[in-house]
């Protein structure tokens, strides 16, 4: 079950749905191997200036990134996003997805993210000034809307193919609702049966039947997960085998997902250093616990930890005290 994005066919209708502070490229390698067919890399700021600090360093492209690599701006000035994208090419970027989907007050104030929706004429200069100034597919991730009186997102995606967008994904939620109440896919279905660009349904798919459903009844090209593979990367794996084969799939035993689990939090001391990493992993390791026996005892413990080698230990000991007679069943 491929699709086509530009010129990179996907092996699979799966996608990890940029995330800020969290998809680093340390969850995008466990998310693709765990099944995930493509992944977008956590928003980066189109303000250039600020690429030299610590966190936009590890938000830029990654050359070791699976290909097509993507790279999502955030920003609201034409012309910026352009040198911003030209620049994220030249290092390497093989996809440029922009953010028109973020609910986040701090990011609205400043009228980006989702609050642009509400401005129509600046959304068509902005997807003008990136497809003129970049050779690579552009696509966008937005909302159904500011809020339930104005939903825009069939007007937003009609420009985005005008403008020589190759995708779009859309979250089943407006900027107002954030991620409060449940994701609604009539909005989703619309736009898929009124453009000729492949469209992406993300917002609410936490299982193999729900991934099915929202196919059905969509009809989209592929699925964009997000909150739902935290904790549970595996998510992809599961879905993947339902939807190609019909039949359950079990999580990991608890011997996979120890080294799914080790393997994320390396890549994670890897990439921030020693003194971060112990930080970032505490925030992984509870969404992890949150589908384990005894998490919450668990999380605790290791949030007590300021040493890499001292977490890993305590994952250790905990799945060697595991009763394997409660392995996780099939989904």
């Amino acid at each position: 079950m491929t699709w086509q994005l530009g010129p990179y066919q996907l092996p699979n209708k799966l996608i990890l749905a940029p995330m800020a502070g969290v998809t680093d490229t340390a969850l995008r390698n466990i998310c693709y191997q765990q099944g995930a067919g493509y992944a977008i890399g956590e928003m980066l700021s189109a303000q250039t200036h600020l690429w030299a600090t610590k966190k936009s360093a590890t938000r830029q492209v990654n050359p070791n990134d699976p290909e097509p690599r993507a790279v999502q701006l955030l920003g609201i000035d034409p012309l910026s996003l352009a040198d911003a994208a030209q620049r994220q090419v030249e290092q390497g970027a093989q996809v440029i997805d922009l953010n028109m989907g973020c609910p986040a007050k701090k990011v609205c104030q400043q009228a980006a993210g989702s609050a642009l929706l509400a401005y129509p004429e600046q959304v068509a200069h902005i997807f003008k000034a990136v497809t003129a100034a970049v050779k690579v597919p552009v696509t966008v991730k937005i909302r159904t809307g500011i809020d339930s009186q104005h939903k825009n997102a069939l007007e937003i995606a009609r420009i985005a193919e005008d403008c020589g967008l190759s995708a779009i994904a859309i979250h089943g939620r407006t900027r107002a609702d954030k991620f409060n109440g449940h994701a609604e896919y009539d909005t989703i279905a619309q736009i898929k049966q009124s453009l000729s660009i492949p469209v992406i349904a993300n917002g609410d798919i936490c299982s193999a039947e729900q991934a099915q459903f929202v196919l059905n009844y969509t009809h989209v090209d592929a699925l964009m997960l997000g909150r739902a593979v935290l904790g549970r990367p595996w998510l992809f794996n599961q879905i993947n085998t339902w939807l190609n084969h019909k039949t359950p799939c079990p999580a990991p035993n608890w011997h996979d997902q120890l080294n799914i689990i080790n393997a994320h939090l390396a890549g994670i001391y890897q990439l921030y250093g020693e003194k971060q990493g112990v930080r970032i992993a505490r925030k992984h390791l509870g969404w992890y616990a949150q589908f384990l026996p005894q998490g919450a005892l668990l999380r605790q413990k290791f949030n007590q930890l300021n040493e890499s080698c001292a977490q890993q230990a305590c994952i250790y000991d905990y799945f060697d005290a595991l009763d394997t007679r409660l392995e996780p069943q099939p989904c």
